[in-house]
């Protein structure tokens, strides 16, 4: 994969020493860390797919996060959004990832988007992006993402997590010369899909949200330093259950 960021021109010098072990990391070394320095990312979601994401790239020293999502840190969120702590609750689930980020990452800049975003605000507010992240949870949020990616022509990391099951993807409408274009509406075309229900009334395992959020942070991270094989045309499938893995091919829907 050709790399999507060009590198800074260097690393101060405590970033160096925060992130040496990438520096000695097949596929990413010290340009692919500048490469990560240069990069923005926008996270639809800081729940339970936004808070690993977030941390995960914080600490990888991504050089901006956008974090969209309008909703306040509740007591119930802590069993699987591990970003968000006892005292954030009541505040806004940005502010409290900006915290967070902060911490780990003191040079990742944070901007805080604390709105819902809609198809009318979607381009405004992933305009600009290197890569969107999608750990939202209703199927308008998630179909008005992937109508402004698709648009914008910019790859969109996609995850979904319920009750012991994930899926996890990559969808890009432009992608390189060699793969498909296969976006969201190819494989859950709006006309097909009702909404699914809520974490509240059927529950979700919150350490398997930790290992997706990990697996969406990761394939951010290759498509920007343009390390291996990101996940193009295929659907990652995961049954924690049963502790399977199963990989789906994908392929343009074809049209009548």
């Amino acid at each position: 994969m050709i790399p999507l960021v060009e590198p800074v021109a260097s690393l101060a010098p405590e970033e160096l020493i925060r992130t040496a072990r990438h520096a000695v990391l097949a596929g990413i070394g010290e340009e692919g860390q500048r490469r990560l320095a240069a990069a923005r990312i926008a996270v639809v979601g800081a729940g339970g797919l936004g808070s690993p994401v977030l941390l995960a790239l914080a600490a990888a020293g991504v050089g901006e996060l956008i974090v969209i999502d309008d909703d306040v840190v509740e007591r119930t969120n802590l069993q699987r959004q591990l970003m968000h702590r006892v005292d954030d609750i009541g505040a806004p689930k940005t502010s409290s990832a900006a915290r967070a980020i902060r911490d780990l990452s003191p040079l990742t800049q944070v901007r805080e988007e604390n709105s819902r975003l809609t198809p009318q605000n979607a381009r405004d507010l992933l305009g600009g992006a290197h890569v969107v992240i999608d750990g939202s949870d209703t199927f308008d949020t998630r179909s008005a993402v992937a109508s402004a990616t698709d648009e914008l022509g910019m790859p969109l990391v996609w995850g979904a997590v319920q009750e012991w099951s994930a899926q996890a993807t990559v969808f890009w409408s432009r992608p390189p010369e060699g793969h498909a274009p296969v976006t969201l509406g190819d494989v859950f075309p709006p006309d097909s899909v009702g909404e699914p229900p809520t974490c509240a009334q059927v529950g979700v395992l919150g350490a398997l949200c930790v290992q997706v959020g990990g697996l969406l942070a990761t394939e951010a991270i290759k498509l920007i330093t343009g390390a291996g094989e990101p996940l193009l045309g295929r659907l990652v499938v995961i049954d924690a259950l049963r502790s399977r893995h199963d990989i789906v091919p994908l392929a343009p829907r074809r049209t009548p």
